[in-house]
């Protein structure tokens, strides 16, 4: 490849001049057993909600894209089980990664950049419930070196903790603290150890639950909202699939892809993380720059992020999502939004979103809590 050619491919994609904005999101409600539903009744009334928000009908939509894992509902191929939740048919251009439904809103988004749709429906789900999460998570791990030795999210999300304890960037208090400040809840005594040193409060709830968000370009953006949340960045990045070469305590992908994203071009208002477990908080948290005088004044999950309700596969675009709807609510100018997939905060995705300027503030966001 020339090297003109070369050197292209390295921008990020939020160079590109087209607007894309969120303009509906709409989430289930998220419960321990949903043995009673389908994926596909889970999902319906979310699809309504996020369509009726618009004004638009399926037939409508210029682009499909899910999030999901065949893993956890034990079958193969069981997302095309999900379309019937959509209707396929006339047909459709439908797309579908394994992944949280954050990145197929980065397949979408794109889409949208090259011009090949207008608008978008990204939608994510996942059923716990069924299985062992912790045991269904292993298979993200190493084949050869570290699956074989079975330790599960939890245990491996333990050592992350204990790595940030023992270089003093926290203690078994701090995460409690933000646990509980996350959930609405007052201070409790320590619960019970599951791996120490996390315990029962510092883990996220085993939930079943779905999500999907409506993209739209321009003009189309405008006509289908009265306060778009435009997407100003996006980026995701990945750290080395070995455990044993990688610093717990940081994450350099969370904030390059920050970077690559516009976070740190200006400050702001409103940070959603996808911290499923406390101590990872800190962790991105220092990797966003959102400690210290930098962070002082930004809201950090005001939804009460990953650990009041962490859906597998859906929690990254719901962090999307929140941040969107803050915008369109016009509760906030500036928002950034993270999902994380893979061990220890092993993958990395940054959205920046941003409402049109408003007069009585100047496009200056207000001052967070």
């Amino acid at each position: 490849m020339p090297e003109p050619a070369r050197a292209a491919a390295r921008e990020p994609v939020r160079d590109a001049a087209r607007d894309v904005a969120v303009v509906a999101f709409a989430q289930s409600g998220h419960v321990r057993d949903s043995a009673a539903t389908s994926e596909v009744e889970m999902l319906l009334p979310v699809l309504h909600d996020v369509l009726a928000q618009t004004g638009l009908r399926a037939r409508d939509i210029d682009f499909t894209c899910s999030g999901s894992s065949d893993y956890l509902a034990g079958r193969a191929f069981s997302f095309t089980m999900a379309l019937d939740g959509v209707g396929a048919w006339p047909p459709i251009s439908e797309s579908h990664v394994e992944m949280d439904g954050a990145w197929a809103l980065y397949e979408a988004w794109v889409k949208i950049l090259t011009g090949e749709a207008d608008t978008a429906l990204v939608y994510a789900y996942g059923k716990s419930s069924p299985g062992d999460v912790r045991e269904v998570l292993t298979r993200q791990l190493d084949p050869y070196y570290v699956a074989p030795l079975w330790p599960d999210s939890v245990a491996l999300a333990a050592l992350q903790a204990r790595a940030l304890i023992d270089a003093g960037l926290t203690d078994e208090r701090e995460p409690a603290r933000t646990a509980a400040r996350r959930r609405g809840e007052p201070a409790r005594p320590p619960g019970e150890y599951v791996v120490a040193p996390l315990r029962t409060g510092d883990c996220p709830p085993v939930v079943d639950g779905a999500a999907a968000v409506v993209l739209a370009a321009g003009d189309t953006a405008r006509r289908l909202t009265d306060r778009p949340a435009w997407i100003r960045g996006l980026d995701h990045r990945i750290e080395a699939h070995s455990l044993g070469v990688r610093d717990l305590t940081d994450s350099p992908s969370t904030r390059l892809a920050a970077e690559r994203a516009g976070a740190f071009e200006r400050p702001v208002d409103t940070a959603e993380l996808h911290a499923p477990f406390a101590s990872q908080e800190v962790v991105l948290r220092r990797a966003l720059s959102l400690d210290g005088p930098r962070g002082a004044h930004v809201r950090i999950n005001p939804s009460g992020g990953a650990l009041a309700a962490n859906p597998v596969m859906a929690a990254g675009l719901i962090r999307i999502g929140e941040a969107a709807a803050r915008i369109r609510r016009g509760e906030s100018d500036r928002a950034l939004a993270h999902a994380t997939s893979g061990p220890c905060l092993q993958q990395n995705l940054v959205a920046v979103l941003e409402g049109d300027p408003r007069p009585d503030t100047g496009g200056q966001p207000e001052e967070g809590q």
